[in-house]
């Protein structure tokens, strides 16, 4: 078994900052899954579709990562 000491040179500011980075991470993925699901929705729908939402083909990528 390997065991890990922090020696006394961690700060607590480290750890929030870490804390931090991997809260800003996985909020990150969650996007990406987001954006992901919605170029998905959007580019499943025909061009009549697309259109009754005032897009086109060639919005679909803005419109995933921008919203409306």
């Amino acid at each position: 078994m390997t065991t890990a000491t922090l020696n006394g040179n961690t700060s607590p500011d480290f750890f929030s900052r870490f804390v931090e980075f991997v809260g800003a991470f996985f909020d990150a993925i969650g996007e990406g899954h987001r954006i992901a699901r919605r170029y998905e929705t959007l580019s499943r729908m025909s061009d009549a579709a697309l259109a009754r939402h005032g897009l086109t083909r060639q919005d679909i990528a803005r419109v995933a990562v921008n919203g409306r």
